[in-house]
């Protein structure tokens, strides 16, 4: 099992391999290493003796040699060494599929899941490489290629790594892929699931001893892992401590359904071109790349659904961000009325654009046709909060009128009386969704309907995020019940306790 020096030189005369017995191996870059070991015997009895090599260095066939040895003793282990990662995952996600068919394993969107990460990441990525070849280097390879892609780095890289998986994520089924940038949250999972992979290697198929990603992704040290930032309800406890210091409680906040009211009939009132989108979004909360990215062709007024079938992150048309988010959205009376309007309204801007519309078959889009960008929708919701802010300070602070305020910022009367109602803390358009999730909620609406309509994996998650928040705007209403019915008795008693004592 000592390493060798061997060559593929021939005797001139017999034409036979000089091997080991090659006169010029003693000279510097003639031949190379090799080792043999004994394998298990085949299954007839015949003895093995298989080589490893060839190796540029006695060092590097050493180490080979140990690997190999470490395995030796398993007859499965020999016959895997050719067995490639790609081809293991393969095997291992048919295994996997097999039993989920009999109800015993993986639910589907796990098992969709894993074939994303095969496709996209383990196989173009560390694929051709075989399983006993793999090192922990491999994987940091692969990571540090995952967290470069749709990046500007991403130009100046030329690895092999990275360019493989560029080529993995142009296209699949005919589909463009996502353009956004990969989150170290995905890049987790992928490792679970070439983790896992390998521990099956190691544990199942015996095909080596040790596993290479083990410890390759750590955690920061000293730093507990946050989970989900859950929504927090603007409670007008909270509205009143905002409007004094100016601090926001949380990073995600909801507004209450009497603030989401008011906004809308403020957008309406004032005449924001883009009221319908946050009229839907707060109804029934698409994501807003779902929302600028819907199609006219996919929102059937007669039906009265709107089908989401694609996204738009930035400039580029992606399929949703899961599986889940392939959904039907029903519309209610309000909300299909809103978009009768909105579609009469479009169809006056066609004609007064004419030949210079350009018509990107959007839901949702700017004047002239052309598609929305995602960002746009959140500045409007930030500049229509202002205004709303700056318009009650301008009649409660300042002492102007009515008619005044509206004059001077170009609004409508109704659209300043509205913004007097109450106080409209600061949102983000996300947080729209998030509303909207909590009022079907707290509305007594089926936990399982809202998942579907917002595209929830689960309605288990849909309950888990929302569950809290909703209770408090359920109890707040109820308060707001309590103290809206007038009760005989009551008023009796807060009467006779008015009256001092020994009055008459």
């Amino acid at each position: 099992m000592k390493p060798y020096r061997a060559c593929s030189c021939r005797d001139p005369e017999t034409k036979r391999l000089l091997g080991k017995k090659c006169p010029d191996l003693s000279k510097k870059g003639h031949g190379a290493w090799y080792a043999r070991y004994e394998a298990p015997p085949s299954a007839n009895g015949k003895r093995r003796q298989p080589r490893v090599g060839p190796f540029d260095t006695e060092r590097e066939c050493k180490v080979e040699l140990g690997k190999v040895l470490g395995t030796a003793a398993s007859p499965k282990a020999h016959d895997e060494r050719k067995t490639t990662f790609g081809q293991y995952l393969e095997r291992r996600y048919t295994w996997r599929k097999s039993e989920a068919e009999t109800g015993e394993g993986l639910a589907k969107s796990t098992l969709d899941a894993e074939r994303e990460t095969i496709d996209l990441y383990g196989a173009p990525g560390l694929g051709h490489i075989k399983v006993v070849d793999l090192t922990d280097e491999h994987f940091r390879e692969l990571y540090a290629a995952m967290r470069k892609l749709n990046r500007p780095e991403e130009q100046g890289d030329r690895s092999e790594v990275l360019r493989r998986l560029k080529e993995a994520r142009a296209t699949r089924d005919g589909k463009r892929l996502h353009s956004r940038p990969i989150s170290e949250s995905r890049i987790r999972r992928v490792h679970a699931v070439l983790h896992g992979a390998l521990v099956d290697a190691v544990k199942l198929s015996k095909i080596r001893p040790d596993n290479p990603a083990d410890g390759v992704w750590r955690t920061k040290g000293g730093k507990r892992k946050q989970g989900r930032a859950k929504p927090l309800l603007w409670t007008a406890e909270r509205v009143e401590q905002w409007e004094k210091t100016g601090v926001i409680p949380a990073k995600v906040m909801v507004w209450s359904s009497d603030q989401c009211g008011a906004f809308l009939d403020f957008a309406e009132a004032a005449d924001e071109r883009l009221y319908p989108a946050f009229h839907l979004d707060a109804y029934y909360g698409p994501r807003r790349g779902e929302l600028v990215g819907a199609a006219e062709q996919d929102l059937s007024l007669s039906r009265r659904r709107l089908h989401i079938l694609q996204s738009q992150s930035d400039d580029e048309l992606d399929d949703t961000k899961t599986e889940a988010g392939y959904r039907q959205i029903p519309l209610d009376d309000e909300t299909l009325r809103v978009l009768k309007v909105w579609h009469r309204r479009k169809l006056e801007e066609r004609m007064q654009w004419g030949e210079a519309y350009k018509d990107a078959g959007r839901v949702f889009c700017y004047e002239d046709g052309t598609a929305l960008k995602p960002e746009y929708l959140s500045s409007r919701l930030r500049i229509l909060i202002e205004r709303y802010a700056a318009l009650r300070a301008r009649v409660l602070k300042d002492g102007w009128s009515i008619e005044r305020t509206a004059r001077k910022h170009r609004t409508t009367e109704a659209a300043v009386e509205v913004a007097l109602t109450l106080a409209l803390p600061p949102i983000r358009f996300h947080d729209l969704r998030h509303g909207a999730a909590t009022m079907l909620i707290a509305a007594g609406v089926d936990d399982k309907f809202v998942s579907e309509v917002l595209g929830h994996a689960s309605s288990s998650f849909t309950k888990d995020v929302y569950a809290v928040v909703a209770e408090e705007m359920a109890a707040d209403a109820t308060k707001r019940i309590a103290a809206f019915i007038p009760r005989q008795n009551r008023l009796k008693a807060v009467g006779a306790s008015t009256v001092p004592s020994g009055g008459k």
